[in-house]
């Protein structure tokens, strides 16, 4: 399944299906992000049961610190 994520087409890995797994793939699932998928923005409790289809368009926003 191919989709866009930040502006980039990324093919996913068979078994990323759903926004907690694709957070999980990129190691951030122990982050605080935003997520938003087309144009819609997920509350974290939909993590789990939000399914990823082929064309879909995800932006992933998360914070760094510095200073």
């Amino acid at each position: 399944m191919s989709i866009t994520l930040n502006g980039k087409s990324v093919d996913l890995l068979e078994g990323v299906n759903t926004v907690e797994q694709l957070l999980s793939h990129y190691q951030l699932e122990n982050r605080i992000v935003i997520v938003e998928v087309n144009k819609e923005i997920v509350m974290k409790e939909n993590y789990k049961t939000m399914s990823l289809s082929h064309g879909d368009v995800v932006e992933i926003i998360h914070f760094v610190g510095g200073g």
